[in-house]
């Protein structure tokens, strides 16, 4: 079973998180989402998400996927943590999957992770950072080999759905696209 860490920090965008989460569970991919530091995390519109986990208690397990979600000054608490920077950076050298949604790419380029690479990100974030070899894309959602971007909370499903094929295969995507009777 695929199995992903979905780290969470005080002021992360709700609606990309709980997208995430919701639609990978849906697909049978074990999810792990994980606060910054101990007890619940307030989003950016204030909704309360209970963590699994602290950080420091999962960062020796062995993770498919790491998705950060956006908003802010979510994105920036991920951005400004040395255990994160750590770990997009041990798991992009055991070519596992880094991704993210929103303002959450710059901790990706934080990490050197977008170099030479195609990304995407919240409108002003990733473009404004004047990576010089990185090529922003207007588009919801970039793969760019393990590496996978996303626009915001608009383009979460789509991006959620993008990381259910990569890990668990397209047949399982439009089981779970097809529950969810999106139109067409």
């Amino acid at each position: 079973m695929a199995r992903v860490l979905v780290p969470l920090a005080q002021g992360c965008e709700e609606l990309e998180a709980v997208s995430i989460i919701d639609l990978l569970r849906r697909a049978g991919v074990e999810v792990v989402t994980a606060g910054l530091a101990d007890g619940p995390v307030t989003c950016s519109r204030g909704v309360v998400i209970v963590p699994d986990a602290t950080l420091d208690d999962v960062l020796d397990g062995d993770f498919d996927m790491i998705v950060l979600p956006g908003g802010l000054p979510g994105a920036d608490h991920l951005d400004a943590d040395a255990r994160i920077q750590r770990l997009l950076k041990q798991m992009a050298q055991q070519g596992k999957y880094t991704v993210a949604i929103c303002a959450a790419p710059k901790v990706l380029a934080s990490a050197g992770l977008l170099q030479g690479r195609q990304a995407t990100s919240y409108p002003g974030v990733i473009d404004a950072m004047g990576l010089a070899d990185t090529r922003y894309l207007d588009q919801p959602v970039v793969t760019d080999g393990k590496v996978i971007t996303s626009r915001g909370p608009g383009t979460a499903m789509d991006f959620a759905l993008e990381l259910i094929e990569k890990l668990v295969g397209a047949e399982q995507r439009q089981t779970v696209e097809a529950s969810l009777v999106r139109p067409d």
